[in-house]
């Protein structure tokens, strides 16, 4: 009897280490669920976005030009590799981030939809989400956030007022209330490609950061001439240039503009990041950096190559949690918009086609693709879409009959551009030069961008790969089924469709108030409208922010009320004002 005591103790000492053991392999697998309890309930949120920034930094591996401030968040954060944008350029990929929605599933992905009217024939639109769609930052300020942005937005449609608390180059979490909790955005536009056009030179707006804030400063216009321009780097250090591009002297010195553009907005970044510290807000924020899409070089900006979708992220989060970890999950632009809402205890909304990948409701599965579309950016016309895994990625060319480079004015002022351009002319260049500017496309691509970073090798018609053709071309199906993405629709006939076939732009319908005393409920016949409302009393100052209306409001006496309401890609309603 005795022995069987001993038995059982042993037995179950060694099921009680065999427990431990296995809680502590579980917290090795998932640290983050582990320790993500550890942040602040309603943590502060700052996003860093800079602008066509490829994998340039030391964090990523590329150590040409140093970047302090981004090596230290990196040290003290988290780095991303595998995030991708849904598009190769700006303002459809900040249409993602904004919305959670894929740009070409609701109108956004042609680039500048509201110009280039006289070189398309095309009427000014906007992109028309579903009703349900409301910008993420106005989902932030309905949960008590202050929201600002400095300064650019560019998501295919004008941000209703309802959006942002602040939206200029003055806006900064520094004019919320003491108690409140913020969400800022900060754009650095050094790194934009207009940054390699000749004359080389920084605008002077561009150093704002360094004044964040400071109401009482006016930049001047215009550029800094070169010699006025903060150097950062030797003109005469070796660069690394990308196969697809030549190594002249054009193309290095644009190389140099490149690495100096970036480590002036490492400079800037870290002015914004001490006024953080000066405000003893550190440890109370999660600080995102990334850039708006790949690099700003051709045959990187608006393709949906790596090159022109892979840009580098990195998050800090309070205490340095998971310091100096890298993270190899996939991310796309659709998957902010979800997650900014899980950091801070909000479910995400049923319309979001992306994934939280941090936070209360981070999604069970890690993402298995990342999806891109490419379709007409300023005065001429592609329509590409792609699919990629961790390791392979599939193109589909609906215009087969053209080729790759289509003669873009803005791009060609890019001095490596014009290189480009009179080396074919004169065939200057290597055959890897040359894909670029073949005169068709194959219908599907197929790449390995582990073995093949730069997509140089087409393995579409390689039997060994047929099973990976099939199944990306599946799931490219699929996706556009999912997000109801008609590539071969004509923009003409897209504009129809998203104004519901009216001959003009739809009106958001006129605020209908009711007063009852002094309580005042609102509402708009436009189905997704957002109401805006300002209370303006006695001699008050007007302000620039608008209220967000989502329950009847009490109006102080002797008070002037004024309401508007907003539907994204909708003309605004015009503005009620109520005397009490």
């Amino acid at each position: 009897m005795r022995s069987l005591r001993v038995l059982n103790s042993i037995f179950f000492s060694a099921l009680f280490v065999l427990f431990l053991f296995c809680q502590s392999i579980i917290g090795q697998l998932h640290p983050e669920q582990s320790k993500e309890t550890n942040l602040p309930k309603r943590p502060n949120i700052l996003w860093l976005v800079t602008e066509d920034m490829g994998a340039y930094i030391s964090p990523f591996g590329d150590h040409t030009v140093a970047t302090p401030n981004l090596s230290r968040l990196a040290k003290e954060g988290v780095v991303y590799p595998n995030l991708f944008s849904t598009s190769g350029v700006c303002a459809p990929s900040r249409s993602a981030i904004i919305t959670g929605m894929y740009p070409s599933g609701i109108g956004a992905n042609h680039m500048r939809t509201t110009s280039n009217t006289k070189q398309t024939g095309l009427k000014s639109y906007e992109a028309v989400p579903p009703v349900a769609v409301k910008m993420v930052s106005e989902l932030m300020r309905i949960n008590g956030y202050y929201c600002t942005n400095n300064y650019k937005e560019d998501y295919q449609f004008r941000a209703p007022k309802t959006g942002w608390d602040e939206s200029s180059a003055y806006a900064h979490w520094r004019n919320k209330r003491a108690d409140q909790p913020f969400f800022s955005v900060f754009n650095f536009t050094e790194t934009h490609e207009s940054g390699l056009f000749e004359p080389y030179g920084h605008r002077h707006i561009e150093t704002r950061h360094y004044r964040s804030g400071d109401t009482t400063y006016t930049w001047g216009p215009g550029r800094m001439t070169e010699t006025q321009t903060p150097k950062h780097i030797a003109k005469n250090k070796k660069f690394k240039i990308p196969p697809y591009l030549p190594d002249t002297e054009v193309v290095r010195r644009d190389m140099w503009k490149l690495y100096n553009n970036i480590a002036e907005m490492d400079r800037q970044l870290g002015a914004v990041l001490k006024q953080l510290e000066e405000d003893n807000l550190l440890e109370n924020t999660i600080i995102f950096f990334y850039g708006d899409h790949g690099g700003p070089l051709p045959r990187e900006k608006r393709l949906i190559y790596d090159s022109g979708l892979n840009t580098p992220m990195i998050i800090r989060f309070p205490n340095k949690l998971h310091a100096g970890t890298t993270d190899n999950q996939l991310i796309s632009f659709v998957d902010f918009a979800p997650t900014l809402l899980s950091l801070i205890g909000v479910k995400p909304l049923e319309y979001m086609q992306g994934q939280a990948f941090l936070g209360k409701f981070k999604a069970k599965n890690k993402r298995e693709y990342i999806h891109a579309a490419a379709d007409r950016f300023d005065e001429v016309t592609d329509v590409i879409r792609a699919v990629r895994d961790t390791q392979f990625k599939y193109i589909k060319n609906y215009r087969t009959d053209q080729a790759y480079y289509l003669p873009l004015g803005y791009r060609e002022r890019i001095p490596t551009m014009q290189e480009l351009l009179r080396m074919y002319k004169n065939n200057e260049l290597n055959e890897v030069q040359k894909q670029w500017f073949r005169d068709h496309k194959p219908v599907e691509e197929l790449f390995d961008c582990k073995k093949d970073p730069h997509e140089l090798h087409n393995l579409a018609t390689d039997p060994a790969y047929k099973d990976k053709l099939i199944g990306l071309r599946s799931e490219l199906d699929r996706w556009l089924l999912h997000i109801g993405d008609q590539p071969e629709l004509p923009e003409e006939k897209l504009i129809q469709k998203l104004w519901d076939d009216r001959p003009e732009k739809p009106l958001t319908a006129n605020p209908e108030v009711k007063v009852d005393d002094n309580n005042v409920s609102i509402s708009c016949a436009t189905k997704g409208a957002s109401i805006g409302y300002k209370i303006l009393g006695v001699g008050q100052k007007e302000r620039k922010s608008w209220d967000i209306y989502t329950k009847p409001i009490e109006i102080p006496k002797d008070c002037v009320v004024k309401i508007q309401a907003f539907r994204i890609g909708y003309r605004p309603s015009k503005i009620k004002t109520i005397r009490y």
